[in-house]
């Protein structure tokens, strides 16, 4: 059997779990048992390269599981945005997650490392090693002083997006809402147009997946970087808030940017459901759509794994290779796959971070 095609994926939320797993960490992370979408077994055997890894704090009064997935598996829905939170509140709770990445490099014996730069990724997935890049989802652990920004930059944070579907100090997040456009409120606020100069400066990657239409226009007119929306997809096929628009997708091509394809079922079917029994020809049609509007250099896959349902068929890290092959019978050819993989998110990065 030919070895899966490496892919190197935009977001996943693996850290939020093993901080819930509590003592159990390791099990989750190590053993593969195959609770939830990602642990590291599954991982290296399916072609799970890299990719970015939350820091993401939840809301206090986060609403009951059930409640949400009922809700959203029947459209249309309006979910409240949850209160913003302090960076005083949340900045233990990044240091406490933070803690949980190093652990992960620690505990996998070699077989895994955190990279900082587009030529430690490369090297990593050349010597089999999976390559882990810290994100923050939501940029809550940010004082309005950024001195925070410098710090957590130190400790290796590489990308940021100024807001999860919440407000920040910084700019407004698209509530979870379908069907509704990205339309949903103003755009940055004085800090958080400051804090595009900032990570620019320190080349800090900007994730715009999360952020509202008036934000995304901020951060186009603002940065002097690539524009990246690390996990959303197509308008046009599944009219999601958190779904970029025609125009947002040309506007990341003309800046040499990139979106990643994202697995979560809601944001991929049609009708904005939340459940799983779903054909992948909805994959298909974000893929081409994508394609068109973005270009084949500008996609990639942004899985959203052990942050949201994905299909049935496709499920965690074990169902990359299906991914793969749905790509194949779309007619893609193998030099494309290769590019949606992996190859245009690390030059991306690249191009972003400096080589």
């Amino acid at each position: 059997m030919p070895a899966p095609v490496p892919v190197f994926d935009g977001h996943n939320d693996l850290v939020l779990k093993l901080a819930a797993a509590g003592r159990d960490r390791a099990a989750l992370w190590l053993k593969g048992e195959g609770a939830g979408h990602l642990d590291l077994p599954r991982m290296r055997a399916h072609g799970f390269a890299g990719g970015f890894f939350a820091v993401y704090i939840p809301s206090p009064e986060t609403a009951d599981l059930a409640d949400v997935e009922r809700l959203m598996d029947n459209p249309p829905y309006d979910l409240a945005l949850p209160a913003l939170i302090p960076h005083t509140a949340a900045q233990p709770v990044a240091v406490e997650m933070l803690g949980h990445l190093l652990w992960m490099e620690r505990a996998a014996g070699g077989a895994f490392r955190w990279c900082r730069t587009a030529a430690e990724i490369r090297a990593a997935m050349a010597e089999g090693i999976v390559a882990g890049v810290i994100h923050f989802e939501g940029a809550e652990p940010i004082g309005p002083d950024l001195d925070a920004l410098h710090l957590f930059h130190a400790m290796g944070l590489r990308s940021l997006g100024p807001v999860w579907s919440r407000p920040t100090i910084f700019g407004h997040g698209v509530p979870f809402r379908f069907p509704s456009t990205g339309d949903t409120g103003p755009g940055l606020t004085d800090l958080g147009r400051a804090l595009v100069h900032e990570c620019n400066a320190l080349r800090i990657m900007i994730d715009l997946s999360h952020l509202n239409e008036a934000g995304f226009r901020d951060v186009a007119r603002l940065s002097d970087a690539p524009l990246v929306a690390t996990h959303s997809n197509a308008h046009a096929v599944t009219a999601s808030s958190r779904n970029l628009s025609d125009r947002q997708l040309q506007a990341i091509g003309e800046s040499g940017g990139m979106v990643g394809l994202n697995l979560a079922t809601c944001f991929l079917r049609p009708d904005g459901r939340e459940s799983p029994e779903m054909t992948l020809d909805p994959v298909k049609r974000h893929i081409d759509h994508l394609l068109r509007l973005a270009g084949e250099d500008h996609v990639g896959i942004g899985s959203d794994f052990d942050g949201a349902t994905t299909p049935r068929d496709i499920g965690g890290a074990e169902g990359l290779p299906v991914l793969i092959a749905a790509m194949r019978e779309m007619g893609l050819g193998e030099p494309l796959i290769e590019k949606i993989a992996h190859g245009n998110w690390l030059r991306l990065l690249e191009r972003t971070w400096g080589a």
